[in-house]
């Protein structure tokens, strides 16, 4: 029927082949956690490296879950107009069946028999012209009806076979989460076992001991909504480092960067690879206090710009949303929204 779309399964099939294509990379990279270290010189960067692990397997769980979601709105989407299109299916069966019998209550006689009998014979071609026209039309509808309830269902099952498969990549993603997680406690069980000076000194050398960048100073946000969500990040200063959550108790690096954003009006999407896009890229040298701080080739880490060479970010899991400088690691690309 003209009101009649088939739904685009190539929505289905690009953002399912993303996202698992993306979940399969940081499956693999996961793979290669490494066994629980011994206190050594490269402490530092032992634990450095099962963080920023534990970051890729967060934003992997983070595209996958989002694309579930979109999926599950879209099949019920899909069986709203399956449900509809049954309905209208059958009023016109009953329509019909009502024609059916008052042919077959009027029809049994041979036509020209019932035209002979007629008080009005004009009147009889005409009522027997259009219940022709009508009965055609209608079945004519009906069949294009279950032509598209038939498509509907073979769109509703693609889409759940889409989340079926995401749903399967999540679990992969948190249970590779899940090893990083067990790789974090060994690091930490590593650390608390140093003693208390060399404690101290891996303290002071980790992320917020290192070199800020010259030349940014505290110039103001670019827009209103830059304000309100710097406003929105500093409250939230203090707040834990939680897998997955986009606040307001606990956050993860994209996630503070979702809530501080929605503080302010604006919907920025889950992740810290697609954050990266949601406005326009400027240099580091013009940031500016709202800008999002994107790290890494693989922008698996992000946090918001707020002057003076530093960020408020959330960090890893047992460090609390702080502020850190600008260069504590790799800038990939900076972004106004």
């Amino acid at each position: 029927m003209g009101s009649h779309r088939r739904l685009a399964t190539s929505g289905f099939d690009r953002g399912a082949s993303v996202a698992v294509g993306f979940l399969s990379v940081a499956a693999a990279a996961l793979g290669a956690v490494p066994a629980d270290a011994a206190p050594h010189d490269d402490t530092r960067a032992t634990v450095d490296r099962l963080y920023e692990q534990a970051e890729k397997a967060t934003e992997a769980y983070n595209e996958a879950d989002e694309r579930a979601d979109e999926l599950r709105a879209e099949v019920g989407t899909a069986r709203d107009r399956i449900a509809r299109q049954q309905q209208r299916i059958n009023s016109m069966r009953e329509s019909l069946g009502s024609l059916a019998g008052a042919q077959y209550r009027s029809g049994g006689i041979d036509p020209s028999l019932a035209l002979l009998l007629s008080d009005d014979p004009d009147d009889y071609l005409d009522h027997a012209s259009r219940l022709d026209r009508l009965t055609a039309h209608q079945a004519g509808e009906l069949r294009e009806l279950q032509d598209a309830m038939r498509e509907l269902a073979q769109d509703r099952e693609e889409a759940a076979g889409k989340l079926r498969e995401l749903e399967k990549s999540r679990k992969a993603v948190a249970a590779h989460k899940k090893t990083v997680e067990q790789k974090l406690a060994a690091a930490r069980r590593l650390l608390n076992s140093l003693p208390d000076d060399e404690r101290d000194a891996y303290g002071r050398a980790s992320r917020s001991g290192r070199g800020g960048m010259a030349g940014l100073d505290g110039a103001s946000a670019a827009s209103g909504r830059g304000s309100a969500a710097v406003a929105a990040a500093r409250s939230a200063l203090g707040k834990p480092y939680v897998w997955g959550a986009n606040g307001p108790s606990g956050f993860d690096c994209s996630g503070l960067m979702q809530w501080s954003y929605a503080q302010a009006g604006v919907a920025l999407p889950r992740t810290s690879q697609a954050q990266r896009y949601a406005g326009r890229q400027v240099p580091l040298s013009e940031a500016r206090p709202g800008d999002l701080v994107v790290y890494r080739g693989d922008a698996s880490h992000v946090g918001m710009y707020m002057g003076n060479g530093q960020v408020i970010h959330a960090p890893y899991p047992g460090a609390p949303v702080r502020y850190d400088p600008v260069g504590m690691m790799p800038v990939s690309s900076v972004t106004r929204v």
